[in-house]
């Protein structure tokens, strides 16, 4: 059964690979679609960075609850990632997150398009799938597979 740190462990190496999420608002003034969320630094620490369009629904004033939906290329690990979604465009973080797939979407790093958004983390809740042979056999065995499920899910504070 893996920790509380083992799994919040995961979910790091996880979104620092591969870095797609599902980001909607809370209150579903805009609904979940994939986004790219950036980590600046190198530790296991938010904020997400997420470069959109001005005139997505995403971009609230004031900014507004969200959430992020995470699911690992392998379906070994999923996540539900809560926090605020603020916009925070600063030419200095452009410059430090600019990249080439950034750039397919823009005109330049001072494109007057460009909404860099910052996502400050709450908490996290981090499944880790249990659905392997061994819980297939228990599950034919009538064994409910509940119980395996439980000691592979934790809530973890992110702020």
């Amino acid at each position: 059964m893996p920790t509380r740190e083992e799994l919040e462990t995961k979910l790091w190496a996880g979104l620092r690979s591969e870095r797609t999420v599902m980001l909607g608002m809370v209150d579903e003034t805009a609904p979940a679609r994939p986004m790219t969320a950036q980590i600046a630094g190198d530790e296991n620490r938010g904020p997400f960075w997420f470069f959109m369009s001005q005139d997505s629904s995403l971009v609230e004033p004031g900014g507004g609850a969200a959430t992020a939906v995470f699911v690992a290329k392998d379906h070994d690990l999923f996540a539900r990632i809560e926090g605020r979604l603020v916009e925070a465009t600063d030419p200095v973080m452009i410059e430090r997150l600019w990249n080439p797939f950034v750039a397919a979407w823009y005109e330049g790093k001072d494109d007057p398009d460009i909404a860099l958004m910052r996502m400050d983390l709450e908490s996290a809740e981090i499944w880790e799938n249990a659905s392997s042979l061994m819980a297939g056999i228990k599950s034919l065995l009538g064994v409910k597979p509940q119980q395996d499920y439980k000691d592979k899910v934790a809530e973890v504070p992110l702020d």
